[in-house]
């Protein structure tokens, strides 16, 4: 899931869904509520660890954390460096996570298949949008920190990608290589509030209308990816102050001829594709 927190345009919520977890997440981390607030505060710890699901979550968030300041880097310049490739193993992975996770709907009736349409239309003008510039004040790191997490908890909609909306994604990447604690601090309590408040909503929706939110859900993943489809073509530039030329509207194409690279790219997807089947055979396994 960390690692691919770090992909715009990838979420690692559709990694939690992929591993069989999500709803597992969802309620692990609801289980922090006020009274678990209390029960903390007035340093009643063994009812505290009794009531939440510190096992799971501080498991998950080790795996994730150590993803995040072991890969940023890796991650950073892959993007900039070896786009198709990292894109296309990507594209392979979302692909057949669509697939997988379809088969969980129990029906397939109109209103669901309504569901997933509406996600997909959503998702694919959401992740059209051209990138913002924004405030670097404490205030806005914090409502960006409580906006990307919510994001990254919906399979096909990237937390990392909101940030590049947002116009902060490059500013957060850089201040996890340099260690920057004021910034992450800023993000993280605004993350830690906005997740507190969205899955119980999420919860509450996948536990009253399940095959509508997982219908949802596959919509979502299925529209996002116009994001992680390997080959583009920029259509609008812009030079920073440094002379960096940045894509702000990029469309996509298929590739002018073969080549190393597309052949590369073609056994990446595959390699996503059977990532995802090993995933799911391991989840399915354990249960």
């Amino acid at each position: 899931m960390g690692a691919s927190d770090v992909i715009p345009g990838v979420s690692g919520g559709t990694m939690a869904f992929i591993l069989g977890i999500y709803e597992e997440l969802i309620e692990a981390i609801k289980s922090f509520d006020l009274k678990s607030l209390h029960l903390l505060v007035t340093l009643k710890g063994r009812s505290f660890l009794d009531r939440f699901s510190w096992q799971f979550l501080l498991s998950l968030c080790a795996g994730i954390m150590l993803a995040i300041f072991t890969l940023a880097r890796l991650l950073s310049w892959l993007l900039q460096n070896k786009p198709v490739l990292i894109w296309s193993f990507f594209f392979g992975l979302i692909l057949a996570s669509i697939v997988t996770i379809s088969h969980r709907v129990e029906a397939w009736t109109p209103p669901v298949w309504l569901s997933c349409i509406w996600g997909a239309v959503g998702t694919y003008l959401l992740v059209g949008l051209v990138p913002v510039k924004t405030p670097d004040t404490p205030w806005f790191l914090f409502i960006c920190g409580a906006i990307a997490i919510c994001a990254m908890i919906l399979p096909g909609i990237s937390g990392s990608f909101i940030l590049v909306l947002l116009g902060k994604y490059q500013y957060v990447l850089e201040a996890v290589n340099n260690r920057d604690i004021w910034t992450l601090f800023l993000v993280a309590g605004g993350a830690c509030t906005g997740i507190a408040l969205f899955s119980r909503i999420l919860g509450w929706l996948l536990r009253n209308y399940h095959d509508l939110m997982v219908g949802l859900l596959t919509g979502l993943m299925l529209g996002s990816l116009r994001k992680v489809w390997p080959w583009k073509e920029a259509v609008r530039t812009l030079v920073d102050k440094s002379g960096e030329v940045i894509s702000l509207v990029q469309r996509n194409v298929l590739p002018e001829q073969w080549s190393g690279e597309v052949l590369g790219a073609l056994a990446l997807m595959v390699a996503g594709l059977l990532t995802v089947l090993i995933l799911d055979h391991m989840a399915r396994s354990t249960k």
